[in-house]
């Protein structure tokens, strides 16, 4: 992009008061003392303890059992059979995947998982940790979650890059839309970010647009947007300089309907 007109696009307390004898020349005077003692006595502030607490549960072991049908079998006998299986629609929901998608049609042979059966119970110990601490670090993870939250990704691709650019261009109050951004985008380089212009004008002078929106090296340089790439070819920055002519010149990339 010249720095006027431009290039051609390439396809590409509590006190307790004593009392203390104090010599004054023979004569003794009593004085309170002042002591700070008990719950409001002044005491440096103390960190947080752990609390924990002990817990104890009985866990039972279990074992899934496996039911081989039988000729004359449905699941309905089969749910009698085991009452903790919840019933014949538990069972067919359980099993769906060997039986099929009738539940009237089970094949003698087919194995069904039925349920469980108690071998013994295990009781588990464990212990609950409270603490200030504790509570910081859900603080702490709240804030973390929330600010990798806020943290916004784009696609790398043509979408991705005019989307980032209009939130740059947006902090730097620069003015354009996506339409505009990707008419003139497609016009100039058909979405290439490596395109350059090596035939009119601009390339006999030395100096070839380049890139996305096809920008001459003096403009971009003019025109360049603080926190984008110093690299002309980077689509955002490529992107966000030449809307940032655009708008100094016609007022916005949307203005922008040819070679500019």
């Amino acid at each position: 992009m010249p720095v006027r007109a431009k290039h051609r696009r390439m396809k590409t307390n509590v006190i307790t008061r004593g009392m203390i004898a104090a010599g004054t020349g023979g004569i003794a005077l009593a004085l309170p003392l002042v002591s700070a003692t008990g719950a409001s006595a002044a005491t440096p502030a103390q960190a947080p303890q752990v609390a924990k607490t002990a817990h104890t549960a009985v866990v039972p072991n279990v074992q899934l059992v496996t039911y081989k049908v039988v000729a004359g079998d449905t699941l309905s006998k089969v749910a009698q059979k085991y009452p903790k299986s919840g019933g014949w629609k538990k069972l067919y929901t359980a099993n769906r995947a060997v039986i099929g998608d009738n539940p009237a049609l089970i094949r003698p042979g087919l194995k069904l998982t039925v349920g469980t059966k108690s071998l013994g119970s295990t009781t588990v110990r464990t212990t609950a940790k409270t603490t200030a601490t504790a509570t910081a670090a859900v603080a702490k993870s709240k804030v973390t979650t929330a600010t990798q939250a806020s943290v916004k990704s784009y696609s790398n691709n043509l979408d991705g890059w005019i989307k980032q650019s209009l939130d740059v261009m947006a902090k730097a109050g620069i003015p354009g839309s996506y339409d505009g951004i990707y008419r003139n985008v497609m016009r100039e380089s058909s979405g290439n970010p490596n395109a350059i212009n090596n035939w009119d004008s601009n390339a006999a002078a030395g100096i070839p647009s380049k890139g996305l929106l096809q920008v001459i090296d003096p403009t971009f340089q003019a025109y360049h947007v603080s926190g984008t790439s110093m690299n002309i070819y980077d689509p955002v920055a490529n992107i966000t300089a030449a809307c940032n002519y655009a708008a100094k010149t016609y007022g916005s990339i949307d203005n922008v309907n040819g070679a500019y």
